[in-house]
């Protein structure tokens, strides 16, 4: 599952990526400075891990990673493959949500590709281009499909009815995500089409320093507009959290973020964000030999979640015997949790839930 960053050119795109990855993408004061999309497998922040940690004292610690893909900047015109405008959704189109940066800082040094800053007409140039690709993609499918609809085929008809649904919203500048699926048929068919404006979408408005806490007027503009989209908005210092990443100790960041008045890197906000995004969240083995946080997507059952260790657990399920977090931390450690009758064994059908800390017995 990876998040795709994307924005117009030089609203601090790779500049972010670097904050978050630590990978060194290139970095200028150009447009398409990043032609290839980096991918940086990141660490989610997880406070938990570190308490398993405390308490189990294990040879290793693994943390839940993210994938983040740093992608070229985009420019009007892009949907006709102005600029890099085919990579550009090409390489979108490849990710399962979207961080979209905005510019909300005015620094005469640091040109726009517009002339001046203005978040507003920034958000509506790169969803026009996305809207634009998927009106082209819906308008083909919806060739094929028409000629099948009119012969009385059932399943051409419901497939042309949310295709329908979905043209008309984009020509009304309206994303496909405003598009609410009726039913299971349509859920699957609408995974299907692979739409770009199908996708969850997170805002990051990068911002000056001095407006890291609170915000600014464009990023007041900018919750303003995106109010009905339920979509979260993050506000983050670029250009800050790049300072923040450049010093080698803890003490000294965490001197840096109160200067600012946070209590954490708004990269890790970020990141959590995404995970988030990205419909993930994280159960816990935790041994002598290793903690580590594990990713599933929400709603999985003990035996895919088993399968993301390897695929025999999943195959050779017998059970998985289960301590939430919020017990292991309480009691202190596995033995005192089942001594308190907090030591759950579930069969196929459980549905893992956020912070479970499990065992699995299978057998292949």
């Amino acid at each position: 599952m990876k998040a795709g960053i994307v924005g117009l050119p030089n609203v601090g795109k790779s500049t972010l990526f670097n904050c978050l990855s630590n990978a060194k993408a290139q970095s200028a004061n150009f447009p398409f400075c990043t032609i290839e999309p980096n991918i940086g497998v990141v660490n989610v922040p997880d406070p938990r891990i570190n308490k398993l940690e405390e308490l189990v004292k294990p040879e290793r610690v693994q943390m839940a990673t993210v994938d983040i893909v740093d992608i070229a900047g985009l420019v009007k015109g892009a949907s006709k493959g102005e600029g890099l405008g085919n990579q550009f959704l090409g390489n979108i189109r490849e990710c399962n949500a979207i961080i979209h940066v905005l510019r909300c800082f005015d620094n005469d040094n640091i040109v726009h590709v517009d002339g001046n800053v203005n978040p507003i007409r920034d958000k509506e140039t790169i969803d026009i281009e996305l809207q634009l690709k998927d009106l082209e993609t819906v308008e083909k499918r919806l060739e094929k499909v028409n000629r099948a609809a009119k012969t009385g085929n059932k399943e051409a008809q419901t497939e042309k009815g949310l295709l329908d649904r979905i043209r008309e919203s984009l020509l009304q500048a309206k994303s496909a995500r405003t598009i609410v699926p009726q039913g299971n048929d349509e859920e699957v068919l609408m995974e299907s089409f692979q739409l770009i404006t199908a996708k969850p979408v997170l805002y990051v408005c990068n911002v000056d320093e001095s407006s890291a806490v609170n915000g600014n007027k464009y990023v007041d503009q900018v919750r303003e507009l995106v109010k009905d989209e339920d979509a979260e908005v993050i506000i983050l210092s670029v250009g800050a959290e790049a300072d923040i990443t450049e010093l080698e100790s803890y003490e000294e960041r965490q001197v840096f973020l109160e200067d600012m008045g946070l209590q954490e890197p708004g990269a890790s906000v970020l990141i959590r964000a995404a995970y988030k995004l990205l419909k993930q969240q994280t159960y816990f083995t935790a041994g002598v030999k290793e903690v580590r946080a594990w990713t599933i997507n929400i709603g999985s059952t003990a035996p895919q979640a088993a399968g993301v260790i390897h695929t025999d657990f999943e195959k050779g399920f017998i059970r998985a015997e289960v301590i939430s977090y919020e017990d292991y931390v309480q009691y202190g450690s596995e033995a005192k949790a089942k001594e308190a009758g907090k030591f759950k064994v579930e069969g196929k059908e459980y549905i893992v839930k956020d912070g479970d800390v499990m065992h699995f017995r299978f057998n292949v």
